[in-house]
């Protein structure tokens, strides 16, 4: 990639913001179509697959998944899982392959509308003005807790997920993980194998098998078009969906909290709070049972779905047997005493922050703060947004679907470009060092 110097007052035609593969897969496109643009990197690219996983993270989805504008998976394990070092290399080595114009270190604060079009982008290094911003930082920001955390005593260690690297890091002791999307789960069993007293607390999110009938069940569903689907023809709320969980870990194998109970792990339901009255504990509801059998409730009906696939295509796929749950809650416990905690990972997700965005957020944000667009365009002319989960497809926060948003936004982007409406450099600014 081309080390970008940002300059005070510089304008670019393209200010992508973020650079991980979102806004590394829409520079390929304006770099092939001599589109004049910067990449600005808070800090340094794809590193949020370095800084914000475990040591033992791996992908869920298989490697073959990954695909980027004119950059492919070609190594030797095409069905396996890599590593959080080697798809942090993997994806900075994209940015390579077609000198992506980035500036690391660069953090955006701020970004007003200018008269007669375009926008003043503030950042750690100086101010620029584009004709077009693209916010490719995902929607995932701000770890979150939950308010009663603050009601835990000091001797409990509170880390969150995305801080997490490995059970060594934490104190001896029992620990508390809450939270069962694919990292509360996946940390959990880290844990597990490691020999610590593993307390979870499980919530509503779904389980897939990793593999079904001869075929890792996520390449099944790929092939079914699955993740090609739009988010219009499943509704919007599909984009609040919980990823299922299961784990590319050792090969890949599938992950049955009912197999962590049966190996000595302690389930609960919801985690609801902090009792302090005589000893103590961490409360939780009467969920456990419920979402137990939710989960595998997901698992078996994207079973019946392969299975039509199957027939109606007749494919020769080996017969497999259903699973058959290996153990069952006798009990709904509710309590955790907290003398029985020496340390709790929280696993319950992030919280959007467009700050950034300034008073353009009124115009681009729903009342949930969730960003309003059609195929990643704003409300806001030439302001857009690439790699949000569920952008257009199921495929688009991930590796599966990102090119193809990409290419769609870079069309769409160089439409306006080419109609004239762009408003160019402010008069001031003409012959102004481009920055890169």
């Amino acid at each position: 990639m081309i080390r970008a110097v940002v300059t005070d007052g510089a304008h670019h035609e393209v200010v992508v913001v973020g650079g991980g593969q979102a806004g590394l897969a829409l520079s390929y496109h304006l770099v092939a179509a001599g589109v004049d643009h910067v990449v600005l990197e808070r800090d340094t690219v794809a590193h949020e697959w370095r800084d914000g996983r475990w040591d033992a993270f791996t992908l869920v989805t298989p490697n073959w998944h990954c695909r980027l504008p004119g950059y492919a998976y070609d190594g030797p394990d095409p069905d396996g899982f890599m590593g959080r070092d080697e798809v942090h290399a993997w994806v900075r080595r994209y940015a390579d392959t077609f000198d992506a114009p980035v500036a690391e270190g660069v953090a955006v604060t701020g970004l007003v509308p200018r008269d007669g079009g375009g926008f003043r982008v503030t950042t750690t290094a100086g101010t620029l003005t584009a004709d077009a911003v693209v916010a490719a930082v995902g929607g995932y920001h701000t770890p979150v807790v939950p308010p009663w955390a603050a009601d835990l005593p000091e001797h409990v260690v509170q880390i969150h997920s995305h801080r997490y690297r490995h059970p060594d890091g934490l104190p001896d002791g029992p620990v508390l993980v809450v939270g069962t999307g694919q990292s509360g789960t996946q940390i959990a069993e880290d844990l597990l194998l490691a020999g610590r007293e593993v307390h979870l607390a499980a919530g509503r999110a779904p389980r897939v098998a990793r593999r079904y009938r001869g075929k890792d069940c996520m390449t099944w569903l790929a092939e079914m078009g699955v993740y090609d689907l739009p988010v219009a023809t499943r509704g919007l709320a599909k984009r609040e969906s919980t990823n299922h969980y299961v784990t590319g870990r050792g090969g890949g194998r599938d992950i049955d909290l009912r197999d962590f109970a049966r190996r000595g792990m302690h389930l609960y339901g919801r985690a609801t709070g902090v009792d302090l009255a005589g000893a103590p504990a961490v409360t939780f509801a009467p969920t456990l049972t419920a979402d137990l059998d939710h989960a595998d409730s997901v698992a078996e009906s994207i079973k019946d779905d392969i299975d039509r696939y199957v027939a109606a295509h007749g494919i020769d796929a080996p017969h497999e047997d259903r699973y058959v749950p290996v153990w069952r809650p006798d009990t709904e416990p509710e309590r955790l005493p907290l003398d029985r905690v020496a340390s709790v990972v929280w696993s319950v997700g992030f919280r959007a922050d467009w700050s950034w965005l300034g008073t353009l957020g009124e115009q681009v944000l729903d009342a949930h703060g969730h960003p309003r667009h059609v195929r990643g365009l704003s409300p806001v002319a030439d302001l857009a947004f690439l790699g949000l989960p569920w952008l257009h497809t199921w495929g688009s926060g991930r590796f599966h679907g990102v090119a193809a948003d990409a290419e769609h936004l870079a069309g769409a982007l160089l439409a306006r470009r080419a109609d004239g409406t762009w408003a160019g450099p402010e008069p001031e600014l003409v012959g102004a060092p481009a920055g890169v």
